[in-house]
């Protein structure tokens, strides 16, 4: 593998909730769940990113994200998972799958979205990813991101296997896509073939006509617990059992099967190959319990849709709202970030000469769980609630959005900004941009990122040490409001010194 394995698609969010029903409702005859459980992962195009990053891929996904809490959650759950997000701007909503689960049964499927949205232009960054991939995965859900135009042109130009999970709603494969991997219920949708003489023969029939009509090398046609059927340029298909009869939720053992046929084409296998692996591993997959036992991305509950003591300004919400209307009048979008602990006039100064670079400024705000991990048990001083509002109250700040992560890649990677803002001498002079980390990641969408003087002589660290040095008690603010006081013990060591230079506007 040269390159990374690139998954195009719809991504969705998907919900299960699970809990016990032991009553109906008073005033109807439905039944009332109260729920135990909840997990949240991605879905559609997102899901079958995460198994193919399972299998040890480098994996980057394509996809269209709308300004809402939902694109804020998965692009968090996404990069925690360790899948590259290239995100294209939505028109509309995100979409959600919420599934209401008692004793491991859906009672219920709640759906958030809407119509599709129409997925925005893709950038030079995505337009190469596409054409350096080791393989592609096109997982279409029928949401649009398969339909772009300049999309489909990069599909179709790469010499890389692409792999189609088509959607009955989707368009038509791009000619001369490796293998086309639809259902049995699919495939006599799309191909519109009159049924044969028996199962095999009418998944032979319609993979053969797609396959004609596609210009695909293959089609393979997935027949649940009896494994796959492939049809090639031979004359004879060939049939692929289920190492065992395993039964079960098959809820993304589509997915399962593209994304390891994908992995095994990036990695050199023959298309038969890849398809046998894929059979064993959707089946294994369908044995294990489905998505259910699909293990939760080990990532807090950051991003929060809205902030109950916050105000407007703060949360993915109000950051939505924001970024939406500036991008609609054709404004440019800003962002800078960090911890913010004891505002000072170096955080000032950096703030308001980030908002004048554009037409609103997001604060991206590291948790107080992010604080804690980048610089001790002590730290942050002030709590992110109150943080939070000291950033929201400034003129200069639009919005505020809190992250639990250490860097803000996940919420850079849906706010999407045109502008990063970092505070400080980042300047080497050894070239013409400085070196940040977020530089490559703003890349993904055309962004850029720079650098604005700071004030000398601030720094939060400084002030903390000499407030201690009093012999002043420290206030912390708690996550409920009240004031908590306890003896200053931390002293300052060699390198605790706290730079703007190295931690821009913290």
């Amino acid at each position: 593998m040269t390159g990374p394995v690139v998954v195009v698609g719809d991504v969705l969010l998907d919900r299960d909730v699970e809990g016990v029903v032991n009553r109906l409702c008073p005033d109807s005859p439905g039944p009332v769940l109260d729920e135990t459980t909840h997990v949240e992962r991605p879905g559609g195009a997102g899901l079958a990113a995460l198994f193919a990053a399972a299998q040890g891929a480098e994996v980057a996904l394509v996809t269209a994200l709308a300004d809402d809490a939902a694109g804020a959650r998965l692009s968090c759950l996404l990069t925690a998972a360790g899948v590259q997000v290239y995100a294209l701007p939505l028109v509309g909503a995100t979409p959600e799958k919420i599934r209401l689960r008692a004793r491991g049964r859906v009672l219920l499927r709640h759906d958030r979205g809407g119509v599709p949205g129409v997925p925005g232009e893709p950038g030079e960054a995505v337009l190469r990813l596409i054409a350096n991939a080791s393989a592609v995965l096109v997982s279409d859900y029928g949401r649009g991101v398969a339909r772009q135009p300049a999309l489909r042109a990069a599909l179709a130009a790469t010499t890389a296997p692409v792999v189609w999970d088509p959607h009955p709603r989707g368009p038509a494969a791009v000619p001369g896509v490796h293998l086309a991997t639809p259902n049995e219920a699919e495939v006599r949708e799309l191909a519109e073939a009159p049924p044969g003489p028996s199962r095999l023969a009418t998944a032979a029939r319609g993979a053969q006509g797609l396959r004609h009509r596609w210009r695909a090398g293959a089609v393979a046609v997935t027949l649940g617990a009896d494994g796959a059927l492939l049809c090639h340029a031979g004359a004879t298909p060939l049939v692929v059992p289920a190492p065992g009869g395993a039964e079960g939720d098959t809820c993304g053992a589509g997915d399962r099967f593209a994304a390891t046929a994908s992995v095994a084409l990036a990695r050199g296998a023959l298309v038969s190959e890849a398809v046998e692996l894929a059979v064993a591993e959707a089946s294994a997959y369908v044995a294990a319990g489905g998505v259910a036992g699909v293990p939760p991305v080990p990532v807090g509950a950051a991003l929060p849709a809205a902030s109950s003591v916050g105000g407007e300004r703060i949360g993915t919400a109000a950051a939505g709202a924001v970024v939406a209307a500036v991008r609609a009048a054709g404004g440019t979008v800003v962002a800078t970030g960090g911890c913010f602990d004891l505002l000072h006039a170096g955080h000032v100064a950096t703030l308001q000469a980030a908002r004048r670079l554009g037409d609103c400024l997001v604060v991206c705000l590291n948790s107080d769980t992010s604080v804690t991990g980048l610089k001790g048990p002590d730290r942050p001083v002030v709590s992110q609630g109150d943080r939070g509002r000291l950033l929201a109250a400034l003129g200069c700040v639009d919005a505020v959005v809190v992250f639990d992560e250490p860097t803000p890649h996940a919420v850079l990677s849906w706010l999407r900004p045109d502008v990063w803002v970092k505070g400080g001498d980042y300047a080497t002079g050894a070239g013409d941009e400085p070196v940040l980390p977020e530089a490559d990641l703003l890349r993904r969408w055309g962004g850029h990122t720079v650098v604005v003087p700071y004030l000398h002589g601030r720094s939060t660290t400084d002030l903390i040490g000499a407030a201690r040095a009093t012999g002043g008690d420290r206030l912390r603010s708690g996550p409920d409001g009240t004031d908590r006081r306890r003896p200053a013990t931390l002293t300052r060591g060699p390198g605790a010194v706290e730079r703007q230079s190295t931690e821009g506007a913290r």
